[in-house]
């Protein structure tokens, strides 16, 4: 049976080509995708393209775009087996994350893909990826939102970038590969938990949200400001979840979420969680009201805080919901 696969561009260094008359990098025109890449020709797979309204570099990606790659997945979810989404690598964790909170009752692929040198170059990395990609996304064995990149399958809401300058630009530190690519693809046994929901793609997110990153010598007043900025604050804590021990830091996080603001600790660490109560420099902590974001991504925590304060939630069951595994974001 025929595999139809939609291909959403958004933007990015995979899209680039060179000019034959100078040497600049321009956007590819996607209509002309398999004459650029003849070995995505394939009998057994019809691969149509979309853009997002304004590609755009992934720098500038917003939580409106999020919203329009969701309604563009849902407006056509019937009529596709997966979906490929060409993204530039700088964002690429978060956007994932976000749409893996956006949509519920999946049960088809949606695979994330970029390169770190562009489709047009002769060493890029894109054909290889976007190839694989949708190899992938035929699949149903994949009813996720992932990252492919560099041979490894990821769990999107997982993934953080960790390197600029080599193909393996993205790492799964808390959660094992989906899959390995080498001369066959080899998945993981791993299941994702069964939505069992119908499919439905939530259109509303907050950015009432900041970052507070622990660092020593940070100055009391910065904390506040940054508290005082936003309704949601993700602290990137030392460790295991740890923080100065200071009376003055705790009375600002205990004000702050008497005041109604939701307060989550993730770690700095690449790999490892926040853990409540392990050591006595997470007392800060734990005795004023932060929700602990265990082994969250950054990008995850900062997603899902998005998604979950945009809800007709009360804060109450958005702090529960925080520390609930709602789409394989956190473990167990």
């Amino acid at each position: 049976m025929k595999k139809n696969i939609l291909l959403i561009y958004t933007g990015g260094t995979i899209g680039m080509i060179k000019s034959h008359k100078s040497d600049r990098l321009l956007p590819i025109n996607f209509d002309n995708l398999i004459s650029a890449i003849p070995e995505l020709s394939n009998p057994e797979i019809n691969i149509e393209n979309q853009s997002i309204t304004n590609p755009i570099d992934s720098s500038s990606m917003s939580p409106q775009v999020w919203i329009e790659i969701a309604k563009l997945i849902k407006l056509s979810y019937n009529k596709y087996e997966g979906f490929v989404i060409l993204h530039g690598t700088d964002t690429m964790a978060y956007t994932a994350s976000a749409i893996s909170f956006l949509i519920q009752g999946l049960n088809k692929p949606i695979i994330f893909t970029g390169s770190q040198i562009p489709i047009g170059v002769r060493r890029t990395d894109a054909k290889e990826n976007l190839i694989t990609s949708i190899e992938i996304a035929c699949n149903s064995k994949i009813c996720d939102v992932c990252i492919y990149f560099e041979d490894q399958l990821y769990r999107g809401n997982r993934t953080v970038k960790v390197n600029t300058e080599h193909f393996e630009a993205f790492k799964s530190p808390n959660f094992p590969t989906l899959a390995k690519v080498g001369v066959n693809i080899k998945y993981s046994p791993i299941k994702k938990k069964v939505d069992k929901k119908s499919f439905s793609v939530h259109e509303s997110l907050s950015n009432d949200i900041a970052i507070i990153k622990l660092f020593p010598g940070i100055k009391i007043s910065t904390i506040e400001a940054i508290i005082d900025s936003a309704k949601g604050i993700i602290i990137e804590s030392y460790g295991a979840g740890n923080a100065p021990n200071s009376n003055k830091i705790e009375s600002i996080l205990r004000k702050a979420c008497k005041n109604d603001k939701i307060i989550i600790n993730v770690s700095q660490c690449l790999q490892g969680s926040a853990i409540t109560n392990k050591y006595e420099s997470s007392k800060v902590f734990n005795n004023s009201g932060v929700v602990c974001g265990k082994d969250m991504t950054t990008e995850a925590a900062v997603t899902k805080l998005m998604f979950l304060m945009s809800k007709d939630y009360n804060d109450k069951k958005i702090k529960k919901q925080m520390q609930k595994n709602l789409r394989g974001e956190i473990s167990n």
